[in-house]
């Protein structure tokens, strides 16, 4: 019983902090440590939560009360359906790079890129935590050598970010728990944070302008849809999030703050649960 009441405070309070989120506002800054935050906390909550009622095992009391299977098998399969979808995505994912590698290998710029050959427009980093920089025939066929200079520069960005290897943790996150609220705004709004940010990066190395030029050519143009590994100019690009990203292209450019240690503290509360093993027995 005792079990169970932890599995239902650990949902309770996930599905809480998860109806906390509202329309953004605020700094890149703000929004992106508000949406994380309320992104991945809740899960790992529910994750930690699970973890230890594995630890605990199905004999023995806590509080006073004796344990059951019922919330040990409940925690096993919560678990099991984890490492599932992350085996799954990181085959979509491995698939992504065995394919991109398949391009033959050129060097631009004193880049090495892998040329993908489609009239499309595309440019982006596929792998994980070592991603390849994947650029269309097109897209080098389109673009004058200034406007190519400011695409390479926001792939830069991705890759110094490493956004294709936290993306992919994020969306086996996102997988896992599409069954608590807002988990599709959030996912969406981190999508449009990654893209500021690179594009952040990108405008301290070159002129803002060009590159808000190059993303308007590459709109409606990109060939690759996986976002399972995959970090490109022209990600969700849609509606508000494109005038978004112009805009603050054509604004004076702020610095990207490095991420603080005490941000990181706050989620240290969600391995609260493995606390609760020092009291089974």
């Amino acid at each position: 019983m005792m079990h169970l009441m932890m599995i239902l405070i650990a949902v309770t309070v996930a599905w809480w902090l998860r109806t906390s989120w509202n329309a953004p506002i605020g700094s890149w800054n703000l929004r992106w440590r508000r949406s994380l935050f309320l992104f991945l906390f809740p899960p790992l909550l529910i994750f930690m939560t699970a973890n230890a009622l594995v630890c605990m095992g199905t004999q023995g009391k806590m509080g006073g009360m004796y344990t059951d299977s019922f919330s040990y098998v409940l925690a096993l399969i919560c678990l099991g359906f984890f490492a599932i979808l992350c085996i799954q995505l990181g085959f979509q994912g491995w698939k992504s790079v065995k394919s991109a590698r398949e391009c033959p290998q050129r060097n631009l710029a004193g880049r090495q890129i892998r040329l993908l050959q489609t009239g499309a427009l595309f440019a982006g980093q596929i792998g994980f935590w070592q991603p390849e920089l994947v650029i269309s025939q097109g897209l080098l066929q389109t673009l004058s050598p200034v406007h190519l200079e400011s695409v390479l520069a926001h792939e830069q960005g991705h890759y110094h970010y490493r956004d294709t290897f936290w993306f992919f943790w994020l969306g086996c996150v996102r997988s896992w728990t599409a069954w608590l609220p807002n988990t599709e705004p959030l996912w969406e709004e981190l999508l449009a944070l990654r893209e500021l940010r690179a594009d952040s990066y990108a405008a301290s190395q070159v002129d803002p302008l060009l590159l808000a030029e190059s993303l308007l050519l590459l709109v409606t143009n990109s060939p690759v849809s996986s976002e399972v590994c995959c970090a490109a100019l022209g990600s969700s690009i849609v509606g508000n999030r494109l005038e978004q990203r112009i805009e603050a292209l054509l604004t004076p450019p702020q610095p990207t703050p490095e991420p603080q240690i005490q941000f990181w503290h706050n989620f240290l509360l969600a391995f609260l649960p493995l606390i609760t093993v020092i009291f089974h027995a």
